[in-house]
């Protein structure tokens, strides 16, 4: 697997994130209760696992080792996805701070929109130019700062716990059939 790989199979966990999180909006938005232990643990999972992890190994790893091999930071796909990961973090305090349920949906609403837009490029245009500039003992070596990243940043087996909580929330709150 490829550094771009890996984190192309974390959005997987990211967008089934994002589903249950459109689903407590609903749930807000029409009046109703959300169970707020299950919006914690998805709100510690989108700073713990999204931010800290997934979007650690591209700012601190991946950026850089693409803007070494001549992708610009300024102006290009880097500062734009710069940009858009300091949005979500935004909307993410948004959710933790809201005191209304109308406010955290209105929060919610936008990280989803924003994440959606976002994997959506970093998939299909920032990764295929990663793919494009990196070698494969460049993309083999970042693998290797993912995983010492991931050890430091959340620490060890805290990974595998984010995929056993999003999988319950999953069956609580089950996704729409695509």
């Amino acid at each position: 697997m490829t550094a771009t790989g890996q984190l192309k199979e974390e959005h997987k966990a990211v967008k089934e994130a994002l589903q249950i999180l459109h689903v407590f909006a609903q749930n807000l938005k029409a009046g109703k209760k959300v169970d707020k232990a299950d919006f914690e643990k998805l709100l510690e999972f989108l700073k713990v696992f999204v931010d800290k992890c997934h979007h650690g190994k591209e700012e601190n790893l991946l950026f850089p080792a693409m803007e070494k091999a001549g992708i610009p930071k300024e102006g290009g796909p880097i500062g734009m996805m710069l940009y858009e990961h300091s949005l979500g973090r935004n909307f993410i305090k948004g959710m933790g701070s809201a005191k209304t349920g109308r406010k955290i949906a209105d929060n919610i609403e936008g990280y989803c929109q924003l994440l959606t837009e976002h994997i959506d490029k970093e998939d299909n245009i920032l990764y295929e130019m990663a793919d494009m500039h990196l070698d494969k003992a460049t993309q083999r070596e970042l693998l290797k700062k993912f995983d010492l990243l991931e050890k430091e940043k959340i620490g060890p087996g805290k990974h595998e716990k984010f995929h056993q909580t999003l999988n319950k929330l999953k069956k609580v709150y089950p996704l729409p059939k695509v």
